[in-house]
Order: C-alpha cells, then sequence, then structure tokens
C-alpha cells in the first residue's frame, strides 16, 4: 500500500480556467520551487473541462497542462479523476492517473487506512453511472471527434457561467450514507462536494475555486490552508 508522505499536498476541485487561476499560479509556484511538496494529490476538477483523446480541448487550459508535464518529471503526482476531468492517462503519461472505476484507492498514513476517491463515485443514482460510463470512454469521444468545435465551445460557455460554490444542506446525512461504502477505511479524503468539511472520519476537501485553500498533510494529520 502506497503510503501518504509527511508535507503531501491535495488540490481539488480548481475549475480552471473558469473559477479563478489559483491552480495555475500555484503550480507556477511548485515548478520554480517557491513552494515544495513531497507528494502533489490533484484531486479531480482541477480543470473545468480537460479530456483526453482531443487535441481542441487542450488549448484552453495549455499552459497548466504543460506545468503538470513538466512537474510530474520531478514530483511524485496522484490524479484521481472528477466529472470534469477524464481519460487523461495519455496526456500525463508520468502522473498515476486513477480513473473512477479504480476510485477509491487506499493509501497508508501513519497508522491509518486511507481511502482516496474523488467523491462522485457513490450515492450517484444509476443515471449518473451510466453517463459516466458511456462519456469517459475513448470511443464516444472518438465518435465526437467531427463536432468537437461546436460541443466543447457550447458547453465551455455554460460552464462558465455555471455557479460552482454552495452550501451542501444536509450534508452530514450524505457523509453517513457514503461511509457505507468505507466500513475498511480509518480515514476517507474527498473532493467534489466543495463543502471543505470534516465530519466523523470523512474529509471533504476545499474546493480551490471556491474557498481558495488546499489540504497539506502536517504531523500526519490533514489541514486546510491557503498557499
Amino acid at each position: 500500500m502506497l503510503a501518504i508522505k509527511e508535507n503531501a499536498l491535495f488540490i481539488a476541485d480548481s475549475h480552471y480556467p473558469h473559477h479563478g487561476d489559483d491552480f495555475l499560479a500555484l503550480l507556477q509556484k511548485l515548478d520554480s520551487e517557491e513552494i515544495q511538496t513531497s507528494q502533489l494529490f490533484l484531486m479531480g476538477d482541477n480543470f473545468d473541462l480537460l479530456f483526453g483523446h482531443n487535441d481542441y480541448i487542450q488549448t484552453f487550459s495549455a499552459e497548466a497542462i504543460s506545468l503538470l508535464q513538466t512537474l510530474s518529471e520531478k514530483l511524485e503526482i496522484h490524479y484521481f479523476e472528477g466529472n470534469h476531468d477524464f481519460c487523461l492517462r495519455a496526456l500525463f503519461p508520468y502522473i498515476t492517473v486513477y480513473s473512477r472505476e479504480v476510485q477509491p484507492v487506499m493509501f497508508q498514513l501513519g497508522e491509518k487506512k486511507v481511502a482516496i476517491s474523488h467523491g462522485d463515485k457513490y450515492m450517484t443514482g444509476f443515471g449518473y453511472d451510466l453517463y459516466c460510463k458511456i462519456l469517459r470512454n475513448k470511443i464516444t469521444l472518438t465518435l465526437l471527434k467531427p463536432f468537437e468545435k461546436a460541443i466543447i465551445n457550447h458547453r465551455m460557455k455554460k460552464l462558465s457561467q455555471k455557479h460552482i460554490c454552495f452550501t451542501f444542506h444536509g450534508f452530514e446525512k450524505r457523509v453517513e450514507e457514503i461511509l457505507r461504502h468505507y466500513e475498511d477505511a480509518d480515514l476517507v479524503i474527498e473532493g467534489h462536494f466543495h463543502q471543505s468539511k470534516k465530519v466523523g472520519k470523512y474529509i471533504s476537501l476545499p474546493s480551490q475555486a471556491c474557498q481558495g485553500l488546499v489540504a497539506q498533510v502536517e504531523e500526519a494529520e490533514v489541514v486546510f490552508k491557503q498557499l
């Protein structure tokens, strides 16, 4: 089982480029070593829309993609694909990429067994699960290529106008339902919900786009902070 290292950095739900440049700025600081970390965990939806098997979508986030490719040759990076960024293995060959199908992934933090996932795996419903299976597929993305510019331009415009920051009322109840799938874990770390909360053994990571925060391991504890 892989270990989460001291000083490991977790970045979730940056929704770059539509919801601020914090993600790009942090990658630049990592590249210049102004900020240093032992491991980088990208927890999904770091890009507002990015997927493999398509060159056009990369033009919207070219600088951040290039920086990640450079960083991956000198830094251990784990990328947990989200619902906005998927099919990324070919794009980031030196990053360990985890698709929705293989999440959650178990890590060790001190004596604790930690389950890590983007957060859209459980309690999502059959319709959403089917949609994910169809869309996050090389064949589907290849078939859509003749119409790529029209589809992507329309989707990017819609995403740029979407309100993504909100208070999830009844979140504790949702956590209770999710944790039924994590009985063998001592700690659960997920993004997706943009809540920046700790509920028992469940850590809902802050959204970099919404709270302007990331998470970092300090003395074997996960703390939220601004970098």
